[in-house]
């Protein structure tokens, strides 16, 4: 899949920083292979070295940057003809905050036993995000920057 350049964000030898495309969160990065497997266990030594130091330098710059509370990052999706890939998600306060404003996510306050612990469950705050974010026709307000803000800022920061 050709990614547009106005969402493209960085790359390294082995790996393609995009904007996700149908996402109005800002910060959502997609890590792609630039090797055609679904496989990590198929790609080189090299490529593998970049993988650990390119997510955590996205993880940072999105905390650092875009005052991200938390990030998520995880490999979904098993399509072929799409290489292996890497969704990094970003979560703002103001997301947190409209995830409990949804009467659908309430129940899931019943679950934080002790001191210290969040009643955010992560599989579904991502499934918000998704739900909310990028198959929404007309996806909640953003508070910060907007996509095209933050796809600059992480054009100059995430290789730094």
């Amino acid at each position: 899949m050709e990614i547009p350049g106005r969402f493209y964000v960085a790359e390294t030898n082995g790996w393609l920083v995009s904007h996700r495309i149908n996402s109005a969160l800002p910060g959502y990065l997609m890590v792609s292979s630039k090797a055609d497997t679904n496989d990590l266990s198929e790609l080189s030594e090299d490529a593998l070295a970049e993988l650990g130091p390119l997510l955590a330098a996205a993880q940072k710059v999105l905390r650092q940057e875009l005052h991200a509370e938390r990030v998520y990052i995880g490999r979904y999706g098993h399509s072929p003809g799409y290489p292996i890939h890497f969704h990094v998600i970003p979560i703002y306060y103001w997301v947190e905050e409209l995830f409990w404003k949804d009467e659908r996510y309430r129940l899931l306050e019943t679950f934080a036993e002790g001191p210290g612990e969040t009643p955010t469950d992560g599989a579904e705050l991502t499934l918000f995000v998704w739900r909310e974010f990028c198959e929404r026709a007309e996806p909640p307000p953003i508070d910060g920057p907007t996509v095209s803000e933050a796809i600059e800022l992480l054009r100059r920061t995430i290789g730094a």
